[in-house]
């Protein structure tokens, strides 16, 4: 079973989250030639101030 783990920042809505699922799905599914229920997808929402780049928390940017 091909399992994927997919961070990003939090604020992405419902149908993006679904579409992005979909597409990462059958991706993984032609390129393994596996059933699409095979593949299990984990999103990770992550908020802006658990992300820092260049020792910036990323809310900082804003």
């Amino acid at each position: 079973m091909p399992n994927v783990v997919i961070d990003f920042l939090e604020g992405r809505t419902i149908e993006q989250k679904r579409e992005m699922a979909k597409r990462v799905t059958n991706a993984i599914a032609e390129t393994l030639n596996c059933k699409p229920e095979a593949v299990q997808i984990i999103m990770h929402e992550i908020s802006k101030d658990q992300i820092a780049n260049g020792g910036i928390l990323r809310s900082d940017k804003e």
